[in-house]
């Protein structure tokens, strides 16, 4: 044992008479200890170590077939009052809940070994640091955690003899999908989850306590957890300035967190440094009443498929070492791994095991087929941030990051712009409540379906989404030195469905616009919907097939879309009920009334 604390003691000691381990093992985060429960998951087939040479500290695992994916249909908050989680959430009472999942725990790691994961969100020690413990049957939950989270004695030093942290617990049990519950008590600090292994369901630090959890505690006390990435801009002169942004899946998130500047703008010196990929905590910093933000994780858990030296050879480097992959193809020739999208050299028939263990022949795969891949399309990789070649210098920062611009994203065809600045942190709260996707081939049911889902939060909120709303705007009468709010739209099509904007390291050239409008340093135009860059302002320097006709086109509002827009808002403010709060119904009035005008 590491601590004293009777509060974890107590609660442990209960969880263990539950579930019945044949033996409770304590996580110190030394190097030694990890490296046993590697050689253990070699040794039992949990996991495969890689070619050292090629992929120095690197393992692959698998998970069960029918365990691939976070189920958002299976994830519940657990509130005392149901309105309190809202419409959009999942809602069981608590009391009813944990009988179920109690029945279900009952005997579930006889047999097996029960871990204690003592970890931090954020830099231990810090002020934005928030502890938890999870306890687990898994080995391969404890490899993640260490790489995803900072695990060790430190964590319980920190915590000391308080109550005062977030209580996980997770067994495999037999990761029965009819049985499989991610749950959240936020009133409790308590996450359970059962019957599944797979990293977005188990990794309890990650959406569960970052998101999930954070996002109460934050409107309790005044900060906010956002499903946001945080990246710098260099300039030329030295002078580094921050962005958070928020974009739903399937958005390029963790292609913009890892931005490469185009030729033009390398030469003349700027630089693009990742503070994170996925979660920000941002608190008001007293001192100069600016928002700062921090990264609570240690590691980044990256989607495989599409990742490659063009479209992320940050992300690509990173996971060269010290990484576990998931459910990717084990190429045998020499002992590596693939997946669809990294390069045109797939293990040929006879090297290739696919993500299920089963023998792949590269020759049948067909694209429009997804159960023809070798890796399975959200296959993942689990990488040390510290790894990452363009990590921030500020990346173990006790005090953030100052944000100058909070940014949202949406996959728009026709209506949003390519940038558009709010008109105030009220208006932009709004833009943000707005936000939405509309669907692609790649994701399931119709094409062009409009997902409202507000601030990239839709699946994340650990409560009431229209009580989510009222803290930001809330947040926004509190920050002396608020960012400024804006919206990007990297997917607008002409009429033959071509994207008309490169995208990719080009984004820089929109995130310029967008500084400079942080520092006042350029002029806008000012329409129905927000502020639009005059077309001359966006640098096109060095884009071959990008006119100043191109940048009019993409900065254009077409009023028409924008006005059949506003039935489905009305519809989606509706869905979240009657908790939205007044300001934004006020704010959608005012839009309705300028675009008809």
């Amino acid at each position: 044992m590491m601590t004293n604390n009777k509060f974890v003691l107590n609660w442990i000691d209960e969880m263990a008479a539950m579930t019945k381990p044949d033996k409770i093992v304590w996580i110190d985060g030394s190097d030694a200890q990890a490296e046993a429960l590697r050689a253990e998951a070699c040794s039992t087939g949990e996991m495969f170590k890689l070619n050292e040479e090629l992929l120095p500290n690197c393992y692959l695992h698998r998970t069960a077939v029918n365990d691939v994916a976070r189920v958002e249909g299976r994830t519940y908050i657990c509130t005392e009052k149901q309105e309190d989680a809202g419409n959009i959430n999942n809602w069981m009472a608590p009391a009813e809940m944990k009988e179920k999942l109690f029945k279900l725990y009952r005997g579930s790691m006889k047999g097996r070994t029960m871990y204690v994961i003592p970890y931090s969100m954020g830099v231990v020690g810090s002020d934005f640091a928030k502890y938890g413990i999870e306890l687990t049957d898994s080995i391969y939950v404890v490899l993640n955690m260490l790489i995803m989270t900072r695990v060790g004695t430190n964590v319980l030093e920190a915590l000391g003899d308080s109550p005062d942290y977030i209580k996980g617990l997770h067994a495999r049990a037999d990761i029965d999908e009819e049985n499989r519950y991610i749950t959240h008590f936020p009133e409790t600090n308590e996450i359970m989850s059962v019957n599944s292994g797979y990293g977005g369901n188990v990794l309890l630090g990650k959406k569960c306590f970052a998101l999930r959890i954070a996002s109460f505690l934050g409107r309790k006390e005044g900060w906010m957890a956002e499903h946001m990435l945080i990246l710098g801009v260099e300039y030329p002169n030295g002078d580094i300035k921050y962005i958070c942004a928020a974009f739903p899946s399937a958005c390029g998130k963790t292609n913009l967190a890892m931005l490469i500047p185009p030729a033009i703008y390398r030469e003349k010196g700027y630089k693009v440094w990742c503070v994170g990929d996925d979660i920000a905590w941002l608190r008001i910093n007293p001192e100069d009443g600016k928002l700062y933000a921090v990264n609570p994780e240690n590691g980044f858990f990256g989607v495989a498929p599409g990742t490659n030296e063009k479209s992320n050879p940050n992300a690509l480097h990173t996971c060269m070492r010290d990484t576990i992959f998931t459910n990717v193809v084990h190429n045998t020739k020499d002992n590596t791994v693939w997946w669809e999208g990294l390069d045109n050299n797939p293990p040929q028939p006879g090297y290739a095991i696919d993500w299920k263990g089963n023998p792949w022949d590269c020759t049948k795969y067909d694209k429009k087929d997804k159960s023809t891949c070798g890796a399975h399309p959200n296959s993942r990789f689990t990488a040390l941030a510290k790894n990452c070649p363009c990590i921030s210098s500020e990346f173990n920062s006790l005090k953030g990051v100052p944000i100058s611009a909070i940014v949202f994203g949406g996959r728009r065809a026709k209506t949003a712009p390519l940038v558009y600045q709010s008109t105030s942190w009220q208006n932009g709260t709004f833009v943000g409540s707005i936000m939405a996707s509309e669907t692609t081939a790649a994701a399931a049911g119709a094409v062009g379906v409009v997902r409202r889902d507000p601030m990239a939060m839709r699946p994340f909120v650990g409560y009431n989404m229209g009580d989510y709303w009222a803290h930001w705007l809330e947040m926004g009468k509190r920050i002396p030195n608020a960012p400024k709010i804006f919206h990007v739209n990297w997917f607008r099509t002409d009429d033959e469905g071509h994207f008309i904007w490169p995208g990719f390291g080009d984004n820089l050239r929109v995130l310029d616009w967008i500084l400079a409008r942080c520092e006042d340093k350029v002029e806008a135009d000012l329409t129905a919907i927000g502020y639009v860059p005059k077309a001359e302002d966006i640098n096109i320097e060095g884009l071959e097939d990008v006119t100043l006709d191109t940048i009019k086109e993409l900065v254009s509002i077409d009023k028409a879309s924008w006005i059949d827009d506003i039935a489905n808002i009305k519809e989606f403010y509706a869905l979240v009920g009657d908790r939205v709060p007044a300001e934004l119904y006020d704010e959608l009035s005012a839009l309705e009334a300028r675009l008809k005008a």
